[in-house]
C-alpha cells in the first residue's frame, strides 16, 4: 500500500512538473517571443500581402516625366515598389538613390537614361548584356548598360550596393546604424560609385532638394 501511494504520489508530482513546466514555456513564449517562430510568422504575411498585391494588379511603375520634381516623384514610386519586395536591412534611403539617380542622368534627360533606361552610369563588361558605347569612344572593352526599363535600372542600382564588394563599407556602416540611419554617413560609403572627387559632396547637396520634394507630398 505504501508503495502504491508513493507511486501515485510521484506521479502527481511529476504531471505537476509538466503542467508548471508548460505554464512557464507559455508564459515565456508570450513576454519574450521565439526570435524564429517571430521570423517565420513576418515571412508570411509578407509573402500573403506579396500575392494580395500581385492579385490587385498592382505592377512595377514607369518612370515618365516632363520636368525635373516629375522625374523625382517618379522614381520615389519605382523605389516604393521594389522596397516591398526588400528585408527593411536591404533597403537604401530613397533620398540617396534620387540623388544619384539625378546627378548621373541630369534628371533623366542623359543619353543613357532616354536609349537605354539607364539612370545610373551602371557598366557592364559582359559582351552578352545589352549596352551602349561611349559616342566618343566606342571601341572601350565596357558598355553602359541598357535595361528595359528605368525602373530595372534603380532595381539594379539597390543590387548592386548590397553586394558589390566595393560597397561592403556601405554595409557595414548601415548595419551599424541599425534603425537610426544617418543619410549623410551612408553616402560617405558610395563614394567608389564615381571618380569625381567632389561626388559625395554633390550627393548630400542633392538629397537636400530631393528632401523638400519628397515632403511637399
Amino acid at each position: 500500500m505504501k508503495i502504491f501511494t508513493r507511486k501515485v504520489k510521484l506521479w502527481l508530482f511529476g504531471i505537476l512538473g509538466l503542467i508548471t513546466s508548460l505554464g512557464i514555456s507559455f508564459i515565456a513564449g508570450t513576454w519574450n517571443p521565439n526570435s524564429i517562430v517571430i521570423n517565420n510568422l513576418q515571412s508570411s504575411a509578407k509573402e500573403t500581402m506579396k500575392i494580395e498585391w500581385i492579385e490587385l494588379g498592382l505592377k512595377k511603375p514607369s518612370i515618365e516625366y516632363s520636368n525635373n520634381k516629375e522625374f523625382v516623384l517618379a522614381v520615389n514610386r519605382c523605389i516604393q515598389w521594389h522596397n516591398f519586395s526588400l528585408d527593411e536591412s536591404q533597403r537604401i534611403p530613397r533620398e540617396i538613390i534620387i540623388a544619384m539617380a539625378v546627378l548621373e542622368s541630369g534628371y533623366g534627360k542623359s543619353r543613357f537614361a532616354l536609349e537605354g533606361n539607364n539612370l545610373f552610369g551602371i557598366r557592364t563588361w559582359d559582351q552578352n548584356t545589352p549596352q551602349l558605347k561611349p559616342k566618343g569612344n566606342p571601341d572601350v572593352v565596357w558598355g553602359v548598360k541598357a535595361y528595359q526599363t528605368k525602373c530595372d535600372s534603380v532595381i539594379d542600382m539597390i543590387y548592386t550596393v548590397n553586394t558589390h564588394h566595393a560597397y561592403e563599407g556601405y554595409r557595414v556602416e548601415r548595419e551599424h546604424q541599425g534603425y537610426q540611419l544617418n543619410v549623410n554617413s551612408l553616402i560617405d560609403e558610395l563614394h567608389k560609385w564615381s571618380t569625381n572627387e567632389d561626388y559625395v559632396y554633390l550627393v548630400k547637396q542633392k538629397v537636400t532638394d530631393i528632401t523638400k520634394i519628397l515632403q511637399e507630398q
